[in-house]
């Protein structure tokens, strides 16, 4: 059985007010809306134990004695395994007059005594308004109104209010964007729902916000829990953040962690047998979401059925695998391999010479406005990429409409700046969007032979298509490499698959790289401009530019420079 539990399992458990808190929600909570809706909540043993280990605290003598150990708990399970019951039960807890879920002393036997939390204050955050009954609210909500302990709580779909003796005595919320300042200084506790969900630029910052203000009530001990099923890699959101910093405390490059996470999945391996699992086969699919799902869950859920989903027309094995298998695979719709791009082509540090004139192709792409501009340069001779400029529109500059725009000058003065520091063979670019009287101009002053234009709409989509799948092809074979630039890693990510009604030589489907959706906050103008500064370099190397550097330099030089 394959799990990554950070920090691991400790010989001599810690202390815990679990145990009463399993016993709270066993006892007054219900499940959530769906088949089991109004009947009593049931922890299995899985859920049993990531509770007792969100509320365990420092032993007796220590200076931090009764505080939490963690102050951030994230779980990551398959899809299907009631990830949001279990936040909406612990939210719920968090909420009750009665909740033992902060250390209150020691019994006679050296236990440790919970108590509820005075005047709680819980957001629950949701990626859209539309979702916000659909989780953990929508749970908490149904405990609060159909559950034993009804008569407590003052429910409605904005807020849910815990009375007192004298009225109002906390409250949860859910919330669908940014927490104003207001309200998230008074935060106790905090959920979040599917946090590989979580990676638009507002999700981000809504989950900065929130995450900051945890440290503003230390009398109250404040925490978050979220959960996930795997996300794609390479996206950046939450839940890659968490698993990222995981793995950093595994390694022992974090002192004193606040973090406990708990990951389960699919091995490669059937853990009995030891042959590898072939999904082709439903009875190793079986077996590998029997792994990915835990004793527990296995016992009552349909894997069969689960199975059978990778048998439908136009099934997309990868994110049935992410979502049942619990793997951080990509998508069949990501344009390119992110977690290659990211894990194995990254090399942090390295640094393409400047000012002296090391041959290079440029790739450049965006839009004036509302959207990102991007260019990218790439080593002729090892292949490899950099980020030489991302501009974002600017509202202070806007165009005779309102609309923002990205400040051209900027722009003008980084495309300078890179043919005069490098030898630059070919630059192709893509003149839509407000650029193309811009590259005529770069044209003519540096050459119509070294600018060129590559429009990747309809206009030159066979052409785009061609030179998507050479740059798939490089990144899958490792010909190209990158200095580990996070902006250049979102926006590979970003890039999704947009099938044409056009067939290669070989009858196979072409295809474009493009955003997820047009409006999308997910920016891939870095990802085009890689693939054209790419194509730019195999297109310069078939003319017969040499991949020889123009000059002669040492490590020392590099370093230098």
């Amino acid at each position: 059985m394959t799990t990554f539990i950070v920090p691991s399992f400790d010989e001599e458990p810690w202390p815990s007010l679990g145990g009463p808190i399993c016993d709270l929600i066993e006892e007054r909570a219900v499940f959530g809306p769906g088949s089991l809706k109004g009947e009593p909540a049931r922890l299995d043993d899985e859920k049993r134990a990531a509770i007792w280990k969100a509320y365990e605290v420092y032993p007796r003598g220590h200076e931090l004695a009764g505080r939490r150990r963690f102050r951030r708990v994230r779980i990551s399970w398959r899809k299907g395994t009631a990830k949001t019951e279990f936040g909406g039960w612990v939210a719920f807890v968090e909420l009750h007059s009665e909740g033992p879920v902060r250390f209150d002393g020691w019994d006679a036997d050296g236990n440790p005594v919970g108590r509820p939390v005075r005047d709680p204050y819980i957001p629950l955050l949701a990626t859209t308004q539309e979702q916000v009954m659909e989780l953990a609210y929508g749970v908490l909500y149904t405990v609060c109104t159909e559950g034993p302990d009804a008569d407590l709580f003052d429910s409605s779909l904005e807020r849910i209010i815990r009375l007192g003796e004298r009225g109002a005595d906390g409250k949860a919320v859910p919330l669908a964007g940014s927490p104003n300042a207001r309200d998230g200084a008074r935060t106790t506790f905090q959920y979040y729902d599917e946090t590989h969900r979580l990676n638009s630029p507002t999700a981000l910052s809504a989950y900065e916000a929130m995450e900051a203000n945890l440290p503003k009530r230390p009398l109250d001990d404040p925490w978050s829990l979220g959960t996930t099923t795997a996300g794609e890699p390479g996206k950046g959101s939450v839940a890659e953040k968490d698993k990222d910093e995981a793995e950093l405390i595994s390694k022992g490059e974090v002192d004193e962690p606040e973090l406990f996470y708990f990951h389960r999945e699919a091995g490669t391996h059937d853990p009995t047998t030891g042959k590898e699992y072939d999904l082709s086969v439903m009875a190793d699919r079986i077996e590998a979401i029997r792994e990915a799902s835990g004793p527990s869950v296995a016992a009552w859920s349909d894997l069969r059925g689960i199975a059978k989903q990778w048998d439908r027309p136009r099934a997309d094995p990868r994110y049935l695998e992410r979502t049942w298998l619990n793997r951080w695979t990509q998508a069949e719709a990501q344009a390119f391999d992110a977690r290659r791009w990211k894990d194995e082509l990254a090399k942090v540090g390295a640094t393409i010479p400047r000012r002296v004139r090391r041959k290079v192709t440029l790739g450049f792409d965006g839009s004036r406005w509302k959207d990102t501009t991007g260019l990218v340069v790439t080593d002729i001779e090892t292949g490899l990429q950099q980020k030489f400029g991302l501009w974002v529109p600017d509202y202070a500059d806007e165009s005779p409409d309102g609309t923002p725009e990205v400040r051209v000058h900027e722009v003008n003065e980084g495309v300078d700046e890179a043919f005069k520091v490098f030898d630059v063979v070919r630059m192709y670019l893509d003149p839509a969007q407000g650029w193309d009287e811009q590259g005529a101009t770069w044209a003519g002053k540096y050459g119509p032979k070294k600018v060129l234009f590559f429009y990747t709409d309809s206009r030159n989509l066979r052409r785009t298509a061609e030179m998507c799948r050479s740059y798939a092809g490089a990144i899958k074979a490792g010909e190209v490499t990158n200095d580990g630039d996070e902006d250049l890693a979102s926006h590979i990510a970003n890039a999704q698959k947009r099938e044409i009604k056009m067939v290669d030589d070989e009858g196979q489907p072409l295809w474009v790289m493009s955003k997820e959706r047009h409006d999308s906050l997910n920016k891939i103008d870095l990802a085009m401009a890689g693939g054209l500064s790419w194509q730019a370099r195999l297109d310069a190397i078939a003319s017969g530019v040499s991949t020889a550097s123009s000059y002669f330099y040492t490590a020392s030089t590099t370093r230098r420079r």
